[in-house]
Parts: structure tokens; sequence; C-alpha cells
């Protein structure tokens, strides 16, 4: 079984080094039916490592050593668990989908081989991630995936919006991972292993301890490392005030934003802190910054989506919102109930994005809504297949979203956790906002009247089957992944695997009150969320179906408001003055004083010319004249007599 746990994230990493090395040679079909062939595989093994985990096969060992250091040894390593395993499937699964799909996108492109080699790459980064046993192989795949996400991102690098938006990404997620790494060092330093199990173990014991980070002001030793990991996980999952990458990172190719947005980067943070949850456990500081970080990141990003335009950029803020989220759960101690939402939300939104694709496709890569609308008949299978996850987005009861978002309201709802009345609202909120903007996107593209120009209304049609069949493949967890929710989040599928305090414990209280599937969809007709998504629903449809110029009159009397969204609260404008301003300005001033003044002013020019100022006194001593040869001796002599003197 060891073998096979190597083959998952080897075969994309073959697949990458033959598509990026040798795709020329090989020629277009071969690349892309290698790195299918081989994700195909790593998806094949994944699943029967999942059955076998689910029969209570579980393994935690180490692959090889990479160094030791005194006692302290680094090794590469694989703990195989059922999150481990639910995340290799869904991983998997989704960048399946995403590279068959990439065949259609791409077509003609003249990086597609390099394409190819760069998803394989990434599924490869992802899976050593979630695999790792250690924090030394979780911090490769951490830094991994943001590496190969900056290449994507700017893939089209002749775009000078694609290389401003990867070196954003790049950058921001600098800041979070610099915070990732002291918080890893911190382990090492106090824990002196990086083994999870070990750290985990002592992780009691440790409780007690405390450090002093400015003198005399002590602070719990847990609570500072989980406030350090966790903000790697703001910069990955990009919560605020690390989420500015994210909207950005839209202008790589469709296939990337789903892959991205979906099932691997962004979750990655979601991820860690559920792993990490025997740490978190100890600290009440760390969750309540998780809780309270994830209730703005949920309400706020959701209502700048509502005033997008753009497909991709819709999208793209309902991601933030859907990890929002997920972080308000592992606030709130319900890891199971984030992993169980990262689930689901990672089925619905690849089909989101893709969907979105497929529509850009055909309206020649336009993705401005307001030049579009009526595709409903041109487009039937992208349509249906959207129309569907937009039900699981909204929280319709049956479909996987409502499941997932609705354990999460409850879960806050129980929580007892400071701040987390605060989130209980902004997640509440949320489902009014997320319906509305969700149906919003439906109504403005496949509704009404077409509103694109003739030529592109001519050529309107389906897109090829390469590109409607992963929809149709991602319909179907869209739909039924959110039937799991008895065993994952009551059963003990997360035993041994999530450990939470018994004052912590909300999913318990959760299970007293859970009647199955159907009871939770009877009850959930008479409850607010279901209400609140009703009302977002019927408020889309009246202002973008019905009552199609009141938006305008909205607009306009809600100006500043408007406007307030419509720039993401002014965030970016902050930090470019700020940061790319602030580290302007202080690098003119150190140029100014500290390079021309001080160094080239005072230490090179200066020394220069106390050499010559020396040499323009010594030269006067140097005149050939035997009486000043004497008088220097004589000055020399009552010098050096002075100086014995005063010694003595």
């Amino acid at each position: 079984m060891e073998k096979l746990y190597l083959l998952v994230p080897m075969a994309p990493l073959l697949g990458a080094i033959i598509a990026g090395l040798f795709g020329q040679r090989i020629g277009l079909v071969w690349s892309h039916r290698t790195t299918i062939a081989l994700v195909a595989l790593s998806l094949f093994a994944s699943i029967v490592i999942f059955i076998d985990v689910l029969q209570g096969n579980t393994y935690n060992g180490s692959v090889y050593t990479w160094m030791t250091s005194g006692e302290t040894v680094f090794e590469v390593g694989f703990l195989i668990d059922t999150l481990t395993a639910t995340m290799m499937v869904v991983v998997t699964g989704v960048s399946l989908m995403v590279h068959v799909y990439t065949i259609g996108y791409m077509h003609g492109d003249p990086g597609y081989q390099r394409f190819f080699s760069y998803i394989s790459l990434f599924t490869f980064s992802m899976l050593m991630l979630v695999m790792s046993n250690n924090f030394l192989q979780l911090f490769f795949g951490w830094e991994a995936v943001g590496l190969v996400s900056y290449l994507l991102i700017g893939f089209w690098y002749t775009r000078p919006t694609a290389t401003y938006a990867n070196l954003k990404a790049f950058l921001v997620n600098r800041v979070g991972d610099f915070g990732f790494l002291l918080g890893i060092g911190l382990v090492l330093m106090h824990f002196g292993t990086l083994d999870y199990a070990l750290v985990f173990s002592h992780a009691g014991h440790m409780s007690s301890q405390s450090i002093e980070i400015i003198p005399g002001e002590s602070w719990m030793l847990l609570t500072v490392i989980c406030l350090l990991l966790f903000v790697g996980a703001m910069g990955k999952s990009a919560q605020f005030p690390l989420h500015v990458w994210l909207p950005d990172s839209m202008e790589g190719p469709t296939p990337i934003s789903a892959l991205i947005h979906a099932a691997t980067m962004v979750t990655a943070g979601i991820f860690m802190v559920a792993r990490m949850s025997p740490l978190f456990e100890f600290s009440e500081t760390a969750l309540s910054t998780v809780l309270v970080i994830g209730g703005i990141t949920t309400l706020f990003m959701a209502l700048v989506a509502v005033v997008q335009n753009d497909i991709k950029r819709v999208v793209a803020f309902s991601t933030l919102s859907q990890l929002g989220y997920m972080t308000v759960a592992l606030g709130a101690s319900a890891y199971s109930v984030a992993i169980f939402h990262l689930m689901t939300h990672a089925f619905f939104k690849a089909l989101l994005f893709l969907g979105a694709g497929s529509v850009i496709i055909a309206m020649h890569h336009e993705q401005d809504m307001r030049k579009m609308g009526g595709l409903k008949q041109y487009m039937p299978i992208t349509f249906a297949t959207m129309f569907i996850a937009a039900l699981a987005s909204a929280g319709v009861p049956g479909f996987s979203g409502f499941f997932s978002k609705d354990a999460i309201i409850e879960a806050v709802h129980f929580s007892e956790i400071p701040g987390a009345d605060f989130a209980y609202f902004c997640v509440l909120s949320t489902v009014f906002v997320t319906a509305l903007y969700t149906f919003r996107l439906m109504f403005m593209t496949f509704y009404g009247q077409p509103r694109m120009d003739s030529h592109t209304r001519e050529h309107l049609h389906e897109s090829p089957r390469v590109v409607t069949l992963p929809l149709i493949a991602l319909a179907v967890p869209t739909v039924v992944a959110g039937w799991f929710i008895g065993p994952m989040l009551f059963g003990d599928y997360f035993a041994d695997v999530i450990h939470v305090q018994a004052q912590h414990d909300v999913v318990a209280r959760m299970g007293e009150a859970y009647t199955g599937i159907f009871g939770m969809i009877g009850h959930a007709f008479v409850t607010l969320p279901f209400w609140l998504a009703v009302a977002g629903i019927f408020t889309a449809w009246f202002l973008y179906q019905y009552k199609t110029g009141w938006p305008a009159k909205i607009r306009k009397i809600a100006g500043p408001v408007y406007t307030l969204l419509d720039r993401k609260y002014y965030i970016d404008e902050l930090y470019s003055w700020l940061f790319a301003r602030g580290s302007r300005a202080l690098s003119s001033l150190l140029w100014k004083y500290g390079d021309i003044k001080l160094i080239d002013g005072f230490f090179v020019n200066g020394s220069a010319r106390a050499v010559a100022w020396f040499a323009t006194i010594a030269r006067r001593f140097q005149s050939g004249y035997i009486y000043h040869y004497a008088f220097s001796m004589i000055v020399g002599v009552f010098i050096l007599m002075s100086l014995w003197l005063f010694h003595f």
C-alpha cells in the first residue's frame, strides 16, 4: 500500500515533467493524453486508498530522511487518514475535470503543452501538502502551490494585467508565508521536532508554556504559534486583509481559476487549520481571531460580489465569501464542518467557474455580463449545470451547499467562543447576499433579451463535448455530495483525526438534533436561512428580470455605497499608497540620504577628502630643508614624551 501512496503525487509530477520538457517532441495531443492519464491514475489510486482508509487502515510513516541536524530529523513522509483521503479524492477529482476541460478551453493557445505541465505540477504540489506528516513537507507543498500559482496566474505573460496579478499574488502570499514560517520555527524551537504526531502529543504539556515577544509581556506559547500559522492561512486562503490577490488572479486562464479557487490552493489554509486542531483547541484567543476574521471575509466579500459585472469576478468574490464560511467554522471548533463545506464547495465552485468559462468561449472571450443575456436557448447544457451549481451555492435544500452551509450556521449559533455572535450575524446575513449575487449572475447571463453584438449572436452555440462533459460530471457531486453529512459530521469519520475539547464541541450538540438528511431538508423550510435564500433569489429575479431599470436607479441613489463596494472598500488603493508608494518613498529617502550623502558623500568621498587634506598638510613637511625635518623630529619627540608621561 505504501507504493500506492507514493504513486498518487508522483503520477502528476511525471506528467508535468513529460509535458514540460518533451511537449514539443510528443505534440499537443500526446501532451494532454499523458497528463490526463496520469492524473486519472492518481484519482484511481486515491479512491482505492480512500476505500482502504474507510476500512480502518491508516498510515503514518517516513518515505526518506532528507537531513539530520543534531537530534532533529527532517523527513519526507505521509500521513494517510480520513482527512487526507478526503482531500486526495477531492483534489485529484476536480483536477481531472479541469485537465479534460482544458483541451477545449486552451485549444489553439501557443502555450498549450506548458499549461498542461503547470496544472499537473500544481496537482502534485497540493497532494504533497495534504499528504504530509510533518511541518517540513507541509511547508514544501505550501510554497510549491504558491510558486506554480504565480506561473499560472501570469500564464499570458504578454498581458500587463496578468504580470501585475501574479506579482501581487506572489507578494501578498509572501506576507502570509513569513508568519507561517515563524510559526513552524517556534514549533521546532519549543517542541524539538516537526513531526505532527510528536507535536500533537506534547500539545497539552506545552499549553502552560509562555514566551515574551516584548520584554515584560507574556504570551501563551500555543496562542502565538496558532496565530502565526493562521497568518499563513490568511494568505493562502485569502482571508481579510490578505484577500486582495484572489480577485486579480482571474487574469489567468479559466481552468486554473477553477483549480485554484475550488479544490487546491485556497483550501490549503482551511486544511492546515483543521489538521492543527490539537494545537488550536488550547487557545481560545486564536479561535476567536479565526472566527472574527472569517465573519468579516464572509459578509464583506459577498457584498462586493453583488456589484461586479465581470462573470469570473463574481465567482471569485463568491469564493472569498465561501472561504470565510469555512474559516468561521474553524473558529467555532467545527473543523469537520469546515472540511465538509470545503468538499461540497469544491464541486459547485469548480462547476461555476468551468461554466463561466464555457460562456466566455461562446461569447468570444467577452466576460462582461452586461453584454450577455438570453444564452439559455443557445447553451442548454451549460445553463442546466450552472443552474444546479447556483442552487447549491445559494443553499437551496437538497443540494450539497445547503447541508454544509446550514451546518456552519448552526455550529456558530451553538458556539460560545468570543466573537461568535458577530460571526453568526455575518454568516446569516450572507445567505441572502449569496443568493442575490448568484442568481443575479444567472439572470443577467442566461435570461432576458440578448445584449451582445450581432456577430457574436450569430455564432452562439453550445460548447464542445470536451467542455460540457466535465460540467455534467461535476454536476453529480454538486447534488449528492451533501448527502454524506451524517457519517462525516455525526459519525466517527474524523475520529482520532480532528480533536475538539468538550467545551468547544458544537458538532456534538448539533448531532443531538440531527434526524437524517430528509429530516434536515424538511426542517429547513421553517428556518430563517431558507427564507433568506428565497428572498435573495426573488430579489435577483425582481431586479434583473422583472424591473430591469431599477438597479440603475438604486445605484444612483446609493452612490457612495455602490462606489465603496465597486472599489472593494479601497483596500487595494490603501495598500498601493501605504506599501507600494510608501516603499518607493522610503527607497528614495534611503538613496538620497543613505547612499548619496552617507555612503558616497561621507565614507567614500569623505575618506578621499580626508586623505587629500592629510596629504596636503604632510606635503608641507617634505620640503627638502634640513631645519624642517629637524623641527618635525622635535615635535614628534615632544608628542611621544607627552604621551609617555601622561601614561605614567
